[in-house]
């Protein structure tokens, strides 16, 4: 138990034999139920786990809220098929609310992810100030030391089209998928219809923000070892891609149903419209001898567009910045 609240730590693992265990056997004391989901492993990961599952450590601790607590207790869950990291974390998630944890992490199986930052994760969230935590490993320099200029680009890249999905424009590192979520929040989550596969964590952020959920970015270095990542970006960028222009679309249309305050919707459909009716204007004009030339319509249909584009933009940003906190090393920015 960690300040009064009952932590569950959910571990998606895939073909990580080689580093879960010591994920597993390193996960603080404070932490009530581990929840480790073998997503259908080809190697030894499952013969791993339930070793651990059996094994569970039972020595009394102080626990950060005064009482005592004797370690984790493993719960292995292992799918039949594949479903994906975002499946595994769903299975995890609906274990946890179904134990009654009041807190519920999320920490990869691989090692990158540092067990003893987790408390700077859950407090923001068990001290009410945000609904979901979330590691940041770009915001500051000396956090991304060890991530390549490569990595870097494309985790940059990847979170400013997320920023646009989801409507948290202050959010950074988009792909970390170290994080902490209340049980309320996670209970109001349709998970069935959260994405299954690597786009999970851009996903889940814009249900997150059609729930109006506070959101925390919480600093931490990058680590890494011999792991290997199992996203293929040739197909995952166009599927995440088409993933985001749904999640907007969604999103957007969840801002301002019922609500008459909201000019997010009309804004951008406002200026799909203008692209739309111009692109057939200048089509009309390509093929009939009018006074006004393509290209004079194109022009002032693309400057229209930019405009209202950029205004909408600008709204959406206002509208959901007070949604965003950042938490450095010493505490809320």
């Amino acid at each position: 138990m960690y300040r009064g609240h009952r932590v569950g730590v959910v571990v998606p693992v895939y073909n990580e034999a080689d580093f879960v265990g010591d994920v597993i056997d390193s996960l603080p004391e404070y932490v009530d139920r581990a929840y480790v989901v073998d997503d259908c492993s080809t190697d030894g990961t499952w013969a791993v786990i339930q070793r651990r599952a059996t094994t569970e450590r039972a020595v009394p601790t102080g626990a950060p809220d005064g009482g005592t607590v004797s370690g984790p207790v493993v719960h292995p869950i292992r799918h039949e098929t594949n479903q994906g990291r975002g499946g595994a974390v769903k299975t995890g998630y609906r274990a946890a609310l179904a134990d009654g944890m009041d807190v519920v992490a999320a920490m990869d199986g691989d090692g990158q992810m540092d067990p003893e930052e987790l408390d700077r994760l859950l407090d923001p969230v068990v001290t009410g100030r945000v609904d979901y935590a979330k590691g940041d490993r770009i915001g500051r320099r000396p956090d991304r030391a060890e991530m390549s200029a490569w990595r870097v680009f494309g985790n940059t890249a990847l979170t400013g089209l997320t920023r646009v999905a989801s409507g948290y424009w202050g959010m950074n590192d988009a792909q970390n998928g170290y994080t902490a979520i209340s049980a309320e929040t996670l209970d109001a989550l349709d998970l069935d219809a959260v994405y299954d596969d690597y786009g999970f964590l851009n996903d889940v952020l814009v249900w997150l923000n059609v729930h109006d959920a506070r959101i925390a970015d919480v600093s931490m270095r990058a680590r890494y070892g011999d792991e290997e990542s199992g996203i293929r970006y040739r197909t995952f960028v166009p599927k995440l891609s088409v993933l985001l222009v749904r999640g907007f679309v969604r999103r957007v249309r969840a801002s301002s149903g019922g609500r008459l305050d909201s000019p997010l919707a009309p804004l951008y459909a406002l200026a799909a419209l203008v692209a739309v009716t111009g692109s057939l204007a200048a089509g009309v004009a390509l093929g009939t001898a009018i006074a006004y030339s393509p290209a004079s319509v194109a022009t002032v249909t693309l400057a229209t567009t930019v405009a209202l584009f950029v205004a909408a933009l600008l709204v959406d940003r206002s509208v959901n910045r007070r949604l965003v906190s950042r938490f450095g090393l010493d505490g809320l920015e």
